[in-house]
Parts: C-alpha cells; sequence; structure tokens
C-alpha cells in the first residue's frame, strides 16, 4: 500500500511539474542572436528526492534545464558502492530525455576503492566533472590540517584524472576551504587541467562580506570548474545568535549583477547547479511538492535573467 501510495504521488507530481513548467520557456539564455553563455544549467538532483531516475529526468526536463547535477552518495539518486552498476542506468534515463550529466555530486575525499568505482563509472559515461565530499578542519592545527586534507585531495585528484575526471572542490562555509585561500595553496602544486574548484558565490560572500568574495572570485577564476547558484542572508535568532538563513534568489545578500558580469569577463563555459537549499513550506506531500515546482521556478527565471543581462 506505501508503495502504491508513494507511485501515485511521483506521478502527481511529474504531472504538477509539467503544468507550472507551461510558463517556463527553455534553458536558452539569449532572446536572439548568438548565445555567448555556455550551457549546461543544471538542477541539483538533491532537491527531489522522492523520484526515480525516469521521473528526476522527466521533471528537470519539464522545467527546462539542460542537465543534471547528480548525487552519488548515500541518500542519494545513486548509492555509492553501486555506482559500477546503476550510474550507468541512471545517465542513460537521463539523457534518454535529451539532457545531460555534466557533473556528478559525491562524498568521496581520498583514493578509496568506493572513489575508484565512482570514478571509473563516470569516466566509462564521459561525465565530465565530479565534486568531491568536505574536509573539516579541527582547528587544532590548521596548517597541519591543511597538509593533511591537500595530500589527501592529491591522491583523488590523481585518480579522477585516470578516468578522465576533472574534480573541483566546493568552497561551502564551515569547512576546509571555506576561505577559499586556504584550498588555493593546495591546487596550486596541482594540474590546473585536472584540479580545480566548484565554486559557490553564497559561501563566498559569507565568508567574504562586501570584498572578500571578488577576492576569492579572482583567485579561484583561472580554475573554475562548475558553479553552485544560492541565496542567504544572515538572521539573527534569539536563541543561537546571528545565523546564515538560505532564501530564494536575489531576496538575500549576493550581488548577482556584480557576480554574473565577472563570470562574463572571465568567459565562464562550465555547468551551473542551481540549488533551492531554504525552506520549503508544505503541510503535506503534495502541497510541498507543488511549492518546490513553484520555487524552482521562480530561482530558474531570475537566473536566466541575469545571465541574459551579463553575457547578452
Amino acid at each position: 500500500m506505501e508503495d502504491a501510495v508513494r507511485d501515485l504521488n511521483r506521478r502527481e507530481f511529474v504531472r504538477a511539474v509539467g503544468t507550472a513548467a507551461l510558463g517556463i520557456t527553455g534553458a536558452g539564455v539569449a532572446a536572439g542572436g548568438e548565445d555567448r553563455f555556455s550551457r549546461p544549467l543544471c538542477i541539483f538532483s538533491k532537491h527531489f528526492p522522492e523520484l526515480g531516475w525516469a521521473d528526476l529526468a522527466a521533471t528537470a526536463k519539464s522545467l527546462g534545464f539542460d542537465g543534471i547535477d547528480l548525487t552519488v552518495r548515500r541518500g542519494g539518486h545513486v548509492a555509492p558502492e553501486k555506482a559500477a552498476a546503476d550510474l550507468p542506468l541512471a545517465v542513460a534515463e537521463i539523457r534518454s530525455v535529451g539532457l545531460s550529466v555534466p557533473m556528478i555530486t559525491t562524498e568521496v575525499l581520498s583514493a578509496t576503492s568506493v572513489a575508484k568505482e565512482i570514478c571509473s563509472a563516470a569516466g566509462k559515461l564521459s561525465i565530465p566533472f565530479l565534486k568531491p565530499g568536505y574536509y573539516r578542519y579541527k582547528l587544532v592545527d590548521v596548517r597541519r590540517e591543511l597538509e593533511e586534507a591537500g595530500k589527501q585531495f592529491a591522491e583523488l585528484a590523481g585518480l579522477a584524472k585516470q578516468s578522465g575526471i576533472r574534480v573541483g572542490y566546493h568552497n561551502h562555509a564551515d569547512y576546509l576551504g571555506a576561505p577559499i585561500w586556504d584550498m588555493t595553496k593546495i591546487l596550486d602544486g596541482l594540474d590546473p587541467q585536472w584540479a580545480g574548484y566548484y565554486f559557490d558565490i553564497c559561501h563566498a560572500v559569507t565568508e567574504g562580506g562586501s570584498a572578500g568574495w571578488k577576492i576569492a572570485f579572482n583567485l579561484a577564476a583561472p580554475r573554475i570548474f562548475m558553479i553552485a547558484i544560492k541565496d542567504f542572508f544572515w538572521e539573527k535568532t534569539a536563541s543561537a545568535g546571528w545565523r546564515r538563513r538560505m532564501c530564494p534568489l536575489g531576496q538575500g545578500m549576493v550581488d548577482w549583477q556584480a557576480y554574473f558580469k565577472l563570470l562574463a569577463q572571465v568567459n565562464y563555459k562550465g555547468p551551473i547547479s542551481l540549488h533551492v537549499e531554504y525552506d520549503i513550506p508544505g503541510t503535506t506531500p503534495r502541497e510541498r511538492q507543488e511549492n518546490t515546482i513553484a520555487a524552482v521556478r521562480q530561482d530558474f527565471a531570475f537566473l536566466k535573467a541575469r545571465i541574459r543581462e551579463a553575457f547578452a
């Protein structure tokens, strides 16, 4: 009975996406003339955990995306230990509707057997980019912690290279490399063709304020492989003090016009992954699904408008 209800909810969700997407144009960002911006515009599959591969592909297609940033991690759309068997099946479903899988999001941190299996599977499928997991500051001896993380990352990048995969490290607040200059010290010693950044403007602003994010972007720009799109603002709470609160694009602290202007100046041509990390209301699964569709639609329209402005 539970499986039947879950299947029904999936079908209703895909139908709802198709209806909501009628108001969305395709993923093209230019109203006419040559489109200077290189696709693909992707949706992060994390935000549709209840959908199987076929429904995930149909949903992304209906919403106008070019590709999917696919989770290959615990609780993701592909279990890491099953990458060899399941990643080809998932990618086949996605590609069958005309979408691409330009990147996978993983938790791998070093050259383990699981990492080797994931890289090998992704390489055979010609998936170009991989996002690893996060190293953590212990805040005991940061220099030593950076050195240890650097060794692991170098081994992982070397392993990925063997499969033709480029690894982009995510600058995420609270983790090692949140201030991007920490990771720069590690990456400077690695081949820029295979080791680079998954640049996150939201977390760069979180760590860098008004000017720091521009410095971070300048440091990372020559080797940015992929970028994440999300927004936030600082909120003061009674119980926890100041905290970062995620929000819809354009309602937070990220200067999107300035950011995309810089992307245009450096002629960025990699994939963009749209994240919807803020709370989605809904008292029932159906209501939450509909609200998720509306949130994705709103943020995707905002994203394409900023791209049109910058790359016109």
